[in-house]
C-alpha cells in the first residue's frame, strides 16, 4: 500500500500577502483537498478557495476552531472564550492530498507557546512561502526563511519553495532568491479581479513543480 504524499502546508511573511489565493491555486493544480484549521474572522478562506476551485475530485474539510473576530487567533480565541490546543487539531481523513493554510505569518501565536508554523510541524508538511512585494519585504522574507530553515535543521519541517505575489519587483525577487536558496515555485502577477480562470491558468504553470 503506498504512503499518502505529504500535506503542503501555504503560510506567508504576513497578513494579507496571498495565502488565500495561492492555496486555491495549488489546490486546483493538484486537485487535491483545502483545509485552514484555525479561521479568525469572517469570510471563511474555505468559502473563498471553494469558490475559485473549477474540479470536482477537491473537498473541503471543516476548521478545528472557528473564531469570530478577525485578529491573531491567539487575541480571538481570548475573545470567544475558548484556548487554541495543538492537540485537539487533527488532520482530516481523506485518501487525497491535502493543502493547509495558515493564518497570518509563520509566528503568529496560536496561544501563550504555540505559532502558526508549528502546525505545519504537527503534521508533517512541506512548507510554501508566499511573499507579497513591499518596502521591507525583503528582510521579512529572508527572516521567514530564516525561521523556517533553522526548523528544518532541527528535522522539523521541510520547505518546497517560495511563491511571489502581486507587484514583481526583479531586483527584490532576485536578491531574495540568492540568499534564501529556494525555488520560486510561481510568480502571481497584480490583477484587480481574481476569477476561477485566472486560478486555473496559474494552477497550469504551477502543477509540475509541485
Amino acid at each position: 500500500m503506498t504512503q499518502p504524499q505529504r500535506p503542503l502546508f501555504i503560510t506567508a511573511i504576513g497578513t494579507d500577502s496571498g495565502k488565500t489565493l495561492v492555496s486555491a491555486i495549488v489546490t486546483e493544480a493538484l486537485q487535491a483537498d483545502y483545509w485552514k484549521p484555525v479561521q479568525s474572522g469572517l469570510p471563511r478562506d474555505t468559502e473563498t478557495v471553494q469558490s475559485l476551485v473549477s474540479n470536482t475530485v477537491s473537498q473541503f474539510h471543516r476548521e478545528a476552531y472557528l473564531l469570530r473576530e478577525p485578529l491573531s487567533p491567539h487575541a480571538s480565541a481570548a475573545i470567544d472564550g475558548v484556548q487554541i490546543e495543538l492537540n485537539r487539531i487533527h488532520l482530516p481523513i481523506t485518501p487525497n492530498r491535502l493543502v493547509i493554510e495558515g493564518a497570518g505569518g509563520i509566528l503568529v501565536p496560536l496561544n501563550d507557546t504555540d505559532f502558526v508554523i508549528d502546525l505545519a510541524e504537527r503534521f508533517a508538511a512541506e512548507v510554501i512561502l508566499v511573499a507579497n512585494l513591499y518596502l521591507g519585504s525583503i528582510n521579512h522574507t529572508l527572516l521567514s526563511v530564516a525561521e523556517l530553515k533553522r526548523r528544518a535543521a532541527a528535522g522539523k519541517c521541510s520547505i518546497k519553495g517560495l511563491i511571489f505575489n502581486r507587484c514583481p519587483v526583479e531586483t527584490s525577487e532576485q536578491i531574495i532568491l540568492r540568499h534564501a536558496g529556494l525555488p520560486c515555485l510561481l510568480r502571481i502577477g497584480n490583477h484587480e479581479t481574481v476569477t476561477k480562470d485566472l486560478v486555473k491558468h496559474y494552477a497550469a504553470e504551477l502543477r509540475g513543480r509541485l
